[in-house]
């Protein structure tokens, strides 16, 4: 007896192309992965804040620090070495840092019915290399992204829609991280906006916008009405006979969703 593949290809040309050992980018209307000998060394969306804004918008290094690396070694390809050699950011830093950018990136410009897909050969990024990641770990990571998303908050509404905050209920306990989202959480502002605001990768925003809705901190769009009702979420079904406002939110947005 065969089983189902557990997982379907996130992208088959881009596992061709790790196949080939291609060099080059890869377009698609969300965004660019850049190949090198088939692995994934660079990753842009529009929708994802880059390697610039996440080390200048949290003050880890100065607009300027950044705009003379890319004047004296963008045209060379190397800014991440001059980065490093010219004492701005260490080696494990600026690794974790790229890898994060290049991650969320990733997440969009691979997202479902992001448009056609085009190869470029030979392209690079001027970037320079700072660690290749393969086709495979970009791709689990992708869908591990996407599975988590809809474990938190299921209504994928809430990623595009305009961000407005609620009053946190009585006793209910807000982080930090979580009160810098709130305060941008304005009725205008989107989530990816937000993201840009504060200087963080778009998909922790993502995340942590439906963990809000979860939570009943953040209105929540109407769902489109589908041709059959959509399942209520399984947490519903576990309502206590005492359930605080935020549950009751929660509750209240779930059976709205699925209407």
């Amino acid at each position: 007896m065969t089983t189902a593949p557990a997982h379907s290809t996130v992208s088959p040309m881009l596992v061709r192309l790790a196949g080939e050992r291609a060099t080059g980018a890869l377009l698609r209307d969300h965004g660019t992965l850049y190949l090198a000998d088939g692995r994934v060394v660079h990753a842009e969306s529009p929708a994802a804040p880059g390697i610039d804004v996440l080390l200048t918008a949290g003050g880890r290094l100065p607009r300027a620090g950044w705009e003379e690396a890319v004047d004296r070694a963008g045209a060379r390809r190397e800014v991440g070495r001059f980065l490093v050699d010219s004492g701005r950011l260490g080696g494990g830093e600026l690794e974790i840092c790229h890898l994060g950018a290049l991650f969320d990136a990733a997440y969009f410009a691979l997202a479902p019915g992001s448009g056609p897909t085009r190869f470029r050969y030979g392209v690079a990024h001027w970037i320079g290399p700072v660690r290749p990641v393969s086709a495979s770990a970009v791709e689990r990571e992708t869908r591990r992204r996407r599975e988590l998303l809809d474990q938190v908050w299921p209504y994928a509404a809430v990623d595009t829609a305009p961000v407005r905050a609620r009053e946190p209920a009585p006793g209910q306990a807000v982080t930090r991280r979580q009160r810098a989202l709130l305060e941008l959480a304005d009725g205008v502002r989107t989530p990816l906006a937000i993201a840009w605001a504060l200087g963080r990768p778009a998909f922790h925003t993502l995340l942590d916008i439906r963990r809000l809705a979860a939570a009943g901190l953040v209105e929540t769009p109407a769902e489109p009405v589908a041709a059959t009702p959509a399942a209520v979420p399984s947490w519903v079904a576990t309502v206590s006979a005492d359930p605080d406002i935020a549950l009751l939110r929660r509750l209240r947005d779930a059976l709205e969703a699925s209407l």
